[in-house]
């Protein structure tokens, strides 16, 4: 009976992929409890995180791959239509409108598209495999460009640019030709040169946005203002150096230094008490996840399957990329959590749910050669 029971459990499951994961949960949580101050608290909170997210991993991963297909559309027109609410019936917080209220709690629409998005825009793709042309690289352009600035409108800049980077690459993979990539690197290129060498930022962002911009160029404009986070996160980890203060004995964590130092610039934290050696393991860990779901993208059975995995792996790579890039004052600060590290629970169970997508092509694969 219980090797009945776990033979179930196990079924879906990749289990490298979810060695690995389960590899940087763990140093998450050993992280957490030295940057919360040994709150047991926030262990336990992420502790719960860590279990509803790791079952709906394993929820989604028993989802076949034609059901996954089938969810395609109808959650992103829900997504769509969630965002459109936003607009009329959001609820306002710190200057931006980004939640709708649904009676027992507030949902955050933004972070559906994480996952709509990509399922779309894969299964049109897939839909028209036979014959693709550039015409339908413009119908899923405009695609993902409605989501896009729906929550730009928000404002959200940060999630916009991570929910375009997800159907960005769908296009890739999809066969968007390397000229229109090049041109479209030159065209962006181009454009922030001619915003800031011109001061025309005001003009094209919030005001907001225009101050990271400048304060990722020149922190020490503003010390002790807008350029505060970015100089505590880079003295973090360079005072880190080559192994580390310790865990437990970061001066600039335990002296309240580092602002967000569970959430956003958890990173800095781990600089400092871990030095270059332990984000070299960080790197190796999500490195290793990384090529793991690529091996399931490249061995997937369909089109289908081959996008939506390209996608949501890249899409992890690039939480990673750009949240460890604002901390270490490469990037402006947006406001991107370090995935399956940083406290909070939003950005862990969308995160494990595209994870639950991955196992269910790495099965599908599995089922077809059987």
């Amino acid at each position: 009976m219980i090797k009945r029971i776990w033979e179930g459990i196990k079924r879906p499951v990749d289990p490298w992929l979810l060695f690995f994961t389960l590899l940087v949960l763990v140093l998450s949580v050993v992280v957490l409890y030295s940057a919360s101050n040994r709150d047991m608290d926030k262990v336990s909170d992420k502790l719960t995180f860590m279990g509803i997210a790791i079952v709906a991993m394993w929820c989604v991963a028993n989802i076949s791959l034609q059901n996954l297909m089938r969810l395609a559309l109808p959650a992103y027109v829900l997504g769509v239509l969630l965002l459109l609410g936003v607009q009329f019936f959001g609820v306002t917080s710190h200057g931006a409108t980004r939640w709708l209220n649904v009676g027992i709690t507030r949902i955050q629409p933004s972070e559906l598209m994480r996952i709509a998005l990509p399922l779309m825009l894969a299964w049109y793709f897939h839909h028209f495999e036979a014959h693709l042309n550039w015409r339908h690289f413009v119908v899923a352009a405009l695609l993902m460009l409605i989501p896009v600035g729906l929550i730009l409108k928000q404002p959200d800049l940060g999630t916009a640019l991570l929910i375009a980077a997800s159907g960005f690459y769908i296009l890739f993979f999809a066969g968007l030709p390397w000229w229109l990539i090049g041109a479209m690197a030159l065209a962006g290129g181009g454009m922030a040169y001619t915003v800031t060498h011109w001061n025309l930022c005001i003009h094209l962002l919030r005001e907001y946005q225009c101050q990271r911009v400048a304060t990722m160029l020149d922190p020490m404009e503003d010390p002790l203002g807008a350029g505060y986070h970015i100089i505590q996160g880079t003295i973090a980890i360079g005072s880190g150096g080559l192994l580390g203060k310790g865990w437990l004995n970061g001066t600039q964590t335990h002296l309240d230094f580092i602002p967000e130092r569970t959430t956003d610039f958890i990173f800095a934290v781990f600089g400092e008490e871990f030095g270059l050696a332990g984000n070299a393991v960080l790197l190796v860990m999500y490195l290793l996840v990384i090529g793991r779901g690529l091996t399931i993208a490249m061995n997937a059975s369909t089109l289908f399957g081959r996008l939506l995995a390209g996608s949501i792996t890249l899409t992890f790579f690039t939480y990673a990329f750009v949240n460890m890039g604002m901390v270490s004052g490469i990037l402006p600060v947006v406001g991107v959590p370090l995935p399956l590290v940083s406290y909070g629970g939003t950005s862990m169970l969308s995160i494990l749910t595209g994870f639950g997508i991955l196992m269910s092509i790495g099965r599908d694969r599995k089922l077809m050669k059987a």
